[in-house]
């Protein structure tokens, strides 16, 4: 085990920060949890379980928990946020003050931000001092929190403006079923991260609407170009919507069982109203707030995303599922893809 001075902090006790909390753990590193609600913090402690987001699965002995944020990050040499993206701002300004500016600072939240319309690597960009801008690196891919927790392989992606950092970040996380490919283009790597789960929204639909295979696998590409067209209009670059962060995390969110977004999609096909559907759920399906924020980008950009408009309609116009569909169908015909130099 590594000195106690050395420890990392894991910022969000959700399935997913409680996962790869656990993974760092497991490789032999003090691990800090910071949990949001106490009387979780205090049951994990106890029992090293967390039974609300990730139960049924045993924590290593390596990890502490504390709803104490202060606590939690300071003097730590690296800092891990998964925090539901709505409050990453809220809860990175409360943490700023016992942040050393030495530490590395990885985010691993996916979402776009309602108000500002930032991704989360504008955001904390924009509240970390300059010269921790080549300290962050963002972590996306592929990844059900439950399959990495239980060692099944899986393939990730880790982007940072400067290679050595992006490396650092690989290593740490790094395992024999957990593989981390490096990045540069952060633009892409979030942006892929965050509409993903919009067009799980919308692959739930189809699904929930039994409209079939060939249905779900066009949206799903179709989907994949939307993604492209905003993230290159925000200074992306097309291949990364190839990669791990966007075509292996949209095909694993519009598929997957364990997909909180797909589940959350499919309900709205069968009739079920929105408010219903999140009533009875514990874990947050970021696409529903983020279906928001990527449809006013787009349209502030000028960027045709006929999925996520109809996605947004369903969700905040209260628009029948089955129509979305057939006006999706009955747009002008036109070519799959356009040249770039026209």
């Amino acid at each position: 085990m590594k000195n106690n001075e050395q420890k990392y902090a894991v910022i969000g006790a959700g399935s997913w920060g409680t996962t790869l909390a656990n993974l760092l753990a497991e490789k032999g590193n003090p691990v800090s949890l910071w949990v949001y609600e106490e009387d979780l913090a205090k049951r994990m402690q106890q029992t090293g379980v967390n039974d609300v987001y990730l139960p049924g699965f045993t924590l290593s002995p390596n990890l502490t928990y504390t709803s104490d944020l202060q606590q939690a990050v300071s003097n730590k040499e690296m800092l891990l946020f998964v925090t539901p993206s709505q409050v990453t701002r809220q809860v990175l300004q409360q943490a700023l003050p016992y942040v050393s500016t030495e530490a590395k600072v990885v985010c691993a939240s996916k979402g776009i931000e309602n108000e500002s319309l930032m991704l989360l690597s504008q955001v904390f960009e924009e509240l970390l001092p300059r010269q921790m801008h080549n300290q962050l690196g963002f972590l996306s891919g592929p990844s059900f929190a439950k399959e990495v927790v239980q060692g099944m392989p899986t393939a990730v992606v880790v982007a940072a403006h400067e290679l050595a950092v992006a490396e650092e970040i690989q290593a740490i996380f790094s395992t024999d079923n957990f593989r981390v490919y490096t990045h540069d283009d952060i633009i892409g790597v979030e942006l892929g991260g965050s509409m993903k789960n919009v067009i799980a929204l919308a692959a739930g639909v189809v699904d929930g609407l039994g409209l079939g295979h060939n249905s779900r696998a066009g949206l799903i590409t179709r989907g994949l170009a939307e993604m492209t067209r905003l993230g290159l209009k925000l200074g992306g670059r097309a291949e990364t919507f190839a990669g791990l962060a966007g075509m292996g995390d949209l095909v694993l969110t519009c598929t997957g069982d364990l997909s909180r977004n797909r589940t959350v999609g499919m309900e709205l096909g069968k009739g079920r109203t929105l408010d219903d559907i999140l009533a009875g759920m514990q874990m947050v399906a970021e696409g529903v707030k983020t279906t928001l924020s990527a449809y006013q980008l787009a349209q502030k950009l000028g960027v045709e995303v006929p999925i996520i408009e109809q996605m947004y309609q369903i969700l905040y116009q209260e628009k029948d599922p089955r129509q979305a569909v057939s006006d999706l169908m009955l747009r002008d015909l036109k070519a799959e893809a356009v040249r770039s130099d026209n």
